[in-house]
């Protein structure tokens, strides 16, 4: 058993060996919380969800730390905006993302570090950096000087003569303008922490070094994030950590976006589609396989039908787990998933691989139940729940405990007034009247429910919308 990876520096899949036996630490670039989360922003933490959850099901001990980064010059910029305190507007969002993870099942991370509470932390790696010749002060800046670092741009592989490196407002005294701020000096009326070099707030980049640094140490298994942070958040952590002493990262995962028109979703655009407002209209337990089982380097391009297209596919998934549910009882998860579900899910994360071999079981399972055998269908409902509660999507799982029905406290009226139609199409059925068994049929069909005759008799569920 190996599990593979693909690592973004080494542009290949490589084998993952742990830098200690048994344990694996994950670093994830968490959220920037100028605003509430759409569906990008939270696939990420879900893929890394669904990579932590396979290295458990593996027998590693896990430590994942996801960072927040609770100062930047969007949230300042919105504290301007709306008159509001710059924390207020972190802490609003901070809580809205941790609601969006909660809400697809995202499990909460070992550590989850906000920026503002490590500046001492990134005093003391500038302060180191300066020492070494790879930083420098100018106008109560700091600045880190990319040519002092050989291996700049390694991982992003662009040439350093070419580089455009992106810059903000008051970045001055630059000796070369691809050097990029890790502290930036206080302007009026904005945040700011005392430091030797003059009061200020740090760079986006700093912040992820000095975390990973105190909560990681000077050397970890994976780093990840989305594939926009490749450059320059990704290349100027390297450079910051290594240039520090540290080996920082040995993998770099990057998960692909979510895109609407081609485009990589975001607000800038206009087009984001905010987590909160989605699980109003979706079951979360569907946005979770809508945006958790494509392959993560694979791009989702969003649109209704294929949200539609999720919810058809699990509802296939989850009328299976019922209808052993209702023939045999409580089913326990298999000790082990299938071979082939394990061969998928070590390769690189092969979830749509994997989910392949959940579809095909839940059909052997199915003509288990139209042959009436039954210890065949609770033996395959016991490996998909395994291989469900790999992905985060068994849906007997308690964090999606009442989820499923819809309104577990009109469930029983529902059933009560569905009955009494099945009643009226049973007693068509029985004069061979059937026009009306049929007509009935569709009437409830057109209602949105989904009529199963089995040999126990008639049974409904809600079908897809």
């Amino acid at each position: 058993m190996t599990i593979r990876l693909y690592d973004t520096s080494a542009r290949q899949i490589r084998d993952f060996t742990p830098l200690q036996p048994g344990c694996v630490s994950i670093y994830l670039c968490g959220a920037t919380v100028q605003a509430a989360p759409h569906i990008g922003h939270i696939r990420s933490g879900l893929n890394f969800d669904i990579m932590r959850r396979w290295f458990e099901y593996r027998g590693y001990d896990v430590t994942f730390v996801r960072n927040v980064t609770d100062i930047d010059d969007k949230i300042i910029a919105k504290s301007a905006d709306q008159n509001r305190p710059w924390w207020a507007i972190g802490y609003e969002n901070e809580r809205a993302f941790n609601d969006g993870y909660h809400a697809l099942g995202c499990r909460p991370p070992t550590y989850e570090p906000r920026a503002t509470g490590h500046i001492t932390e990134m005093v003391e790696m500038m302060r180191g950096l300066i020492e070494r010749g790879h930083a420098y002060e100018a106008d109560g800046n700091v600045y880190f000087d990319v040519r002092s670092f050989p291996g700049y741009l390694e991982l992003s592989n662009q040439e350093l003569d070419n580089l455009q490196q992106p810059s903000g407002a008051g970045e001055t005294g630059k000796r070369d303008p691809r050097d990029f701020a890790m502290w930036k000096a206080v302007k009026p009326g904005e945040p700011s922490w005392e430091t030797p070099w003059g009061r200020g707030r740090p760079g986006w980049h700093l912040e992820c070094s000095a975390m990973a640094h105190k909560y990681l140490g000077t050397a970890f298994d994976i780093h990840g994030g989305g594939l926009d942070l490749v450059f320059p958040h990704h290349e100027n952590e390297i450079a910051q950590a290594k240039a520090y002493g540290d080996d920082f990262a040995r993998y770099w995962v990057h998960n692909a976006w979510v895109t609407m028109s081609g485009e990589k979703m975001s607000k800038s655009l206009g087009n984001s589609v905010l987590v909160s407002e989605m699980v109003k209209r979706w079951r979360p337990i569907v946005l979770r396989y809508y945006l958790g089982t494509p392959h993560y380097r694979s791009m989702i391009e969003y649109s209704e039908e294929a949200l539609r297209e999720a919810e058809s596919a699990f509802a296939r998934i989850e009328g299976f787990v019922q209808r052993v549910v209702e023939k045999a009882g409580a089913v326990e998860p298999a000790p082990e998933v299938p071979l082939a579900f394990a061969e998928a899910m070590d390769d690189d994360l092969g979830v749509p691989q994997a989910l392949a071999v959940v579809h095909t079981t839940v059909r052997q399972g199915n003509s288990a139940l139209a042959a009436d055998d039954k210890e065949a269908a609770v033996a395959r409902l016991a490996e998909v729940r395994a291989m469900l509660g790999v992905l985060g999507l068994d849906p007997l799982d308690p964090q999606w405990a009442g989820e499923g029905d819809r309104g577990e406290d009109l469930h029983g009226v529902v059933d009560t007034l569905v009955r009494m139609v099945l009643d009226q199409r049973e007693a068509a059925r029985a004069r061979k009247d059937w026009p009306t068994a049929d007509a009935i049929r569709d009437q409830l069909g057109q209602s949105g429910l989904v009529i199963e005759d089995s040999p126990q008799g008639p049974r409904w569920s809600l079908g897809p919308r």
